[in-house]
């Protein structure tokens, strides 16, 4: 059964589970402007808990393709308050979507229990950020950065090429004294990708999981769909959802969404079927 390890508690995987993500930004692509006060967010955050949220990840600085960049203390006005706010009000698993280690330790003082990094601890101070506090990694691939990330991207094989990636990332992550039982993989979909790379990851999921660590995948609303179906963002919910189901069905842990009720109903069928088939070809 696979678990995540945390500061003070164990997260079981032993069925998927969705983190709900909560943008306190300006410009986030599909949600950017509604949660910046502390109320909508805490009311967000409250909403997709109730929904059935496992894990609420806080992010202050947009990393969509062609996103500006945030000042550090902009970024930390932005997050602290309300990952103070959410340890002190909820029981629930934290997490901080930064690539930079000043914003990880100020979020893992303020209450985070997991680090969601584009940048896969790639910064200097990133790792000994995570082992002083105990926290768990999410490690992601990318290939460039936000800015740039969409121009032009290539690869000889992507599949085995983000493997290779993630266990590099892996190896460092373990060198610098962090257990594995306390990092999670994500392919980074969307990140340095066309859409055929895209869906070529997503169609050898079974690959990552090969890996041996829990996988995360996020494509809520993502803009693969704005190029497969021509749909704008508040129109991709049922595109989400047919890869939310898929990616567990393949076996993926973590599915990262906006709209948490009806990926917890996706993944729970998707989830139980797949259990059906285990038991039927035993």
């Amino acid at each position: 059964m696979q678990s995540i390890e945390l500061p003070g508690r164990t997260l079981s995987l032993a069925d998927p589970v969705v983190m709900g993500i909560l943008n306190v930004t300006p410009d986030s692509f599909s949600d950017g402007g509604r949660y910046r006060a502390l109320d909508a967010a805490l009311r967000q955050a409250e909403r997709m808990l109730n929904e059935g949220a496992a894990i609420i990840d806080v992010g202050g600085e947009s990393t969509r393709p062609g996103a500006d960049p945030v000042p550090l203390q902009q970024e930390l006005d932005r997050v602290v308050p309300v990952i103070e706010a959410l340890a002190s009000r909820f029981d629930c698993v934290i997490s901080i979507d930064t690539f930079k280690p000043a914003v990880m330790d100020a979020a893992c003082a303020a209450g985070a229990h997991l680090i969601n990094d584009i940048q896969a601890l790639e910064r200097d101070g990133a790792a000994q950020v995570a082992i002083r506090y105990g926290a768990a990694v999410c490690l992601m691939h990318m290939q460039g950065q936000p800015q740039t990330m969409q121009h032009q991207p290539q690869y000889s094989r992507v599949v085995p090429e983000v493997a290779a990636y993630l266990l590099e990332r892996v190896a460092h992550a373990t060198a610098a004294g962090i257990d594995r039982s306390r990092i999670v993989l994500d392919p980074g979909i969307g990140f340095g990708k066309t859409l055929q790379h895209n869906l070529e990851l997503l169609a050898c999921l079974d690959t990552l999981i090969e890996l041996g660590l829990p996988l995360l995948i996020g494509v809520s609303r993502k803009s693969m769909f704005k190029q497969l179906l021509d749909l704008p963002v508040e129109e991709r919910l049922y595109a989400s959802l047919a890869v939310a189901g898929l990616s567990v069905w393949q076996g993926a842990s973590i599915i990262r969404v906006h709209d948490v009720r009806p990926t917890v109903e996706t993944i729970k069928t998707a989830a139980a079927i797949r259990q059906a088939r285990e038991q039927a070809i035993r």
